[in-house]
């Protein structure tokens, strides 16, 4: 059937289907859900800043316990987060089995000092011990990062770093750049396809 076959209304409903599915595609390719991974080796980034430097801020950290967590832990639990440029925070040693903290059900609020970040973006637990802590979620927010909550609800696995890193990596800018080229993709398609309605 040539191009001058096709109805109108044919033709309407080919582009709109079209334009449907090349958006949803490159939506797809933009909210990818990440599960918490983990991490060969972390670079843990000296925080000691110079006497007298004012590049230092305070951030808030609450880590949720998991109700399927054990009733206390004697794990040692340290925390390191950051942004895409660089900054990190490294917090040793979170745990403390005599103030109770990381308790099943439990909600554990902290405040960690460290270089002033952008918004933060990853962050990784690092658990040591046999008690199988299980912790529900991460929440950080500083001066210059809003809010963030990052979702764990797994067994982490002992004596390795273990989270999530939501930073723009290769990966994700590929991810990106698939989306747009699909599009670019369609608009040339729909185009063509419009000229060969109008002859």
């Amino acid at each position: 059937m040539s191009p001058a076959m096709i109805s109108r209304p044919a033709m309407l409903f080919l582009l709109i289907i079209t334009v449907a599915s090349i958006t949803s595609g490159a939506q797809a390719s933009r909210s990818i859900v990440f599960l918490p991974q983990p991490i060969s080796s972390l670079d843990i980034i000296n925080t000691t800043l110079p006497q007298g430097q004012n590049a230092r801020c305070s951030f808030t950290v609450s880590i949720r316990t998991s109700c399927s967590s054990p009733t206390y832990t004697r794990d040692q639990i340290s925390l390191a987060f950051g942004d895409a440029y660089g900054n990190q925070v490294y917090a040793p040693r979170l745990d403390d089995p005599a103030s109770r903290a990381f308790e099943r059900c439990s909600k554990d609020t902290y405040t960690v000092y460290g270089p002033c970040t952008y918004q933060i973006c990853y962050v990784y637990l690092y658990r040591s011990g046999y008690d199988g802590w299980v912790p529900s979620d991460v929440t950080i927010y500083g001066y210059n990062s809003k809010a963030v909550t990052f979702t764990y609800n797994v067994n982490i696995p002992r004596d390795i770093w273990y989270g999530h890193n939501y930073c723009r990596s290769r990966a994700v800018k590929s991810a990106g750049n698939l989306g747009w080229n699909l599009l670019s993709i369609g608009s040339t398609l729909l185009y063509t396809m419009a000229g060969l309605f109008r002859g």
